[in-house]
């Protein structure tokens, strides 16, 4: 390359493209739309019992937070969480009751967390959880004991098309 085309080379510095998000890459600061509405992520939790890794992303809409739950089983499964308000304790009962539903435990365990924005307060913690499903299989309960705070959520499926995913600026 000679030296006038060096100098006036309309060669511009590319900016570093910015990784396709899926439901299992999303980040703090993306934007989902779920259900009409856009929510910007400011957590996630990655959960990782022995080799096996889930994520939980804290999404907001004004005052409305929801979490979406991304795991990779033997397909991809997606899920809509909204914290209630229901005592539990451990160890974790074999059902629990909710809105006159009986939910039964599904699995239990324990799991090691990396938190990232607003979540960045529990990394490194380790948890207890279990998950009910409800008679009718349609929705869940998931509980988390957080050393002496336990919380609950109560979810349902979504499929990877009621979502989209609108990358930040990573």
């Amino acid at each position: 390359m000679g030296l006038f085309s060096r100098l006036f080379s309309n060669k511009k510095a590319k900016a570093p493209a910015v990784k396709e998000r899926t439901p299992l890459n999303i980040q703090v600061g993306d934007i989902v739309n779920y259900d009409l509405v856009d929510y910007e992520v400011v957590g996630k939790i990655t959960y990782r019992e022995h080799a096996y890794e889930w994520f939980g992303y804290q999404l907001l809409e004004g005052h409305s937070t929801i979490w979406l739950s991304a795991e990779m089983d033997d397909e991809l499964e997606l899920g809509i969480y909204r914290t209630i308000k229901l005592p539990v304790s451990k160890p974790f009962p074999d059902t629990l009751e909710y809105e006159g539903k009986t939910y039964h435990k599904d699995g239990e365990g324990d799991a090691r967390v990396v938190g990232e924005g607003r979540s960045a307060n529990v990394n490194g913690q380790s948890i207890s959880y279990a998950d009910y499903i409800a008679d009718d299989e349609t929705d869940y309960l998931s509980v988390e004991a957080w050393g002496s705070d336990t919380e609950v959520s109560h979810g349902y499926d979504i499929e990877p098309y009621d979502i989209k995913i609108i990358a930040g600026s990573h």
